[in-house]
């Protein structure tokens, strides 16, 4: 996901957060003294919040995909995440995606909760085609935009990420993350990246851990009794790259 033409060469001044939960975007929106767009850039009907202002030299833009509009909880998961992303690069045009968010981690590969990772790598694992070539496709196996600087300035943790449509984690699924040599799991992260992608629009993934998906407690159970705590950890490192990216190229990331 490298940036195209003279995007490259000038610093990066339009950024989209793309976070599902308003539990996880509100902080980042206080911190960033952010404004609801009254005049919404989507579609009539859909329910998708756009935050927006400016901070240092960035125009930021908090796109979260809102409550469901029958059941009136957050819209998360593969589908909402993927229309939210399209529909952000068509009316904002960003130099550069950022996908935020919680996700479970596996202490087996060394994954604790409140730990902040920037992610290298993207894969789903519930997208099984067992056919050739089809089978990469369902995999879908991404990178994310590298920043060498970023990560030595801020001693971020990295890792690679696995994505699927489920809260909990079957034996298949299973199967596909350990192929897929993810420490981490989430709802949105591949959708996000194959949508960037596809529109050449440099990408990261921040991710916090909430739950141990090899531990002892219910995935649902300990995710919602640490989701405020980790939100805050989330929110401290997005405020960190959005202050390490202000004024910066991409090639100085």
């Amino acid at each position: 996901m490298a940036p195209c033409g003279e995007k490259s060469q000038e610093p990066i001044s339009s950024v989209v957060i793309i976070i599902a939960m308003q539990t996880e975007a509100m902080p980042l929106v206080n911190k960033f003294e952010l404004k609801k767009d009254q005049d919404s850039v989507f579609p009539e009907g859909v329910p998708w919040v756009r935050y927006h202002g400016t901070y240092k030299d960035l125009h930021l833009n908090i796109i979260w995909p809102g409550k469901d509009t029958s059941l009136e909880v957050d819209s998360v998961g593969t589908i909402s995440a993927s229309l939210v992303t399209y529909a952000s690069i068509q009316a904002l045009k960003p130099d550069l995606i950022i996908n935020a968010g919680t996700a479970g981690g596996f202490k087996a590969k060394g994954a604790s909760i409140g730990d902040v990772f920037l992610i290298s790598d993207v894969a789903f694992h519930d997208r099984r085609i067992p056919i050739p070539v089809f089978d990469l496709y369902g995999v879908g196996q991404r990178q994310a935009f590298s920043t060498p600087n970023l990560l030595r300035e801020l001693n971020l943790k990295v890792c690679k990420l696995s994505t699927g449509d489920s809260l909990d984690m079957s034996s298949q699924d299973e199967t596909s993350i350990t192929a897929n040599d993810a420490t981490i799991k989430d709802m949105e992260g591949a959708a996000v990246a194959y949508v960037a992608d596809l529109f050449k629009v440099p990408a990261l993934f921040v991710k916090a851990v909430t739950d141990l998906v090899d531990g002892d407690k219910p995935t649902a159970e300990e995710f919602m009794q640490n989701l405020v705590a980790v939100t805050a950890a989330l929110e401290q490192s997005v405020s960190q790259v959005i202050d390490f990216i202000n004024g910066k190229r991409f090639s100085e990331l």
